[in-house]
């Protein structure tokens, strides 16, 4: 009873029917949770934030909030970010999230990419393939941040100074960044299917 109140709760809702149409859905078996899952450029990502909450590892919802990882998912460490995702997925390398960025558009694809809703500013994402990017913040040090203003995601790179890759939307920006950070941050993760 219990899990299934919990996937009742978890379930995005997206009001415009094109994404239904265009959405898939996995559920993960480890905690019953639904996902949907978009195509677009010949790789299926969920279309939603990772929201499993691993037995071991570093993993928070924002603010403390269980009704915040529903709606936003968790945010992972990159050391669990790399070992979090269901079998036959994974935490998508800096190629994979390029050919996405690449395949929405490019330099706009920040605004093609993020949800109609949950974005601090009215209007700022148009969800034109059903990815749904939420701006889940950020979690360091005790404190979380930047909720409904910024949406960062791990990527499965790392460079020579030991910090670890991750991609970002920013509320009023179309662009989506590239940047490395701190590994004990806690940031969004998505995942993408296997080959």
């Amino acid at each position: 009873m219990i899990l299934e109140l919990r996937r009742m709760f978890c379930d995005f809702k997206e009001s415009e029917q094109r994404i239904e149409k265009i959405s898939d859905y996995f559920i993960d078996p480890r905690d019953g949770q639904k996902y949907r899952t978009v195509n677009i450029g010949g790789k299926v990502w969920m279309a939603q934030n990772l929201n499993y909450k691993p037995q071991t590892g570093n993993s928070w919802c924002y603010g403390n909030d269980n009704s915040n990882g529903c709606k936003y998912g968790r945010l992972y460490d990159w050391d669990t970010a790399m070992s979090v995702s269901p079998a036959g997925w994974h935490l998508p390398t800096g190629q994979e999230w390029n050919d996405l960025v690449t395949a929405v558009g490019g330099g706009e694809a920040g605004k093609a990419l993020k949800s109609v809703i949950g974005w601090s500013k009215v209007g700022d994402g148009t969800d034109e393939y059903g990815f749904s990017a939420l701006p889940g913040g950020y979690y360091r040090g005790g404190s979380f941040g930047v909720v409904g203003n910024y949406g960062r995601w791990w990527a499965a790179a790392e460079d020579s100074d030991g910090l670890a890759c991750y991609l970002s939307m920013n509320y009023g920006y179309d662009n989506v960044d590239e940047d490395y950070g701190d590994k004990g941050y806690g940031r969004s993760v998505r995942c993408v299917k296997d080959a």
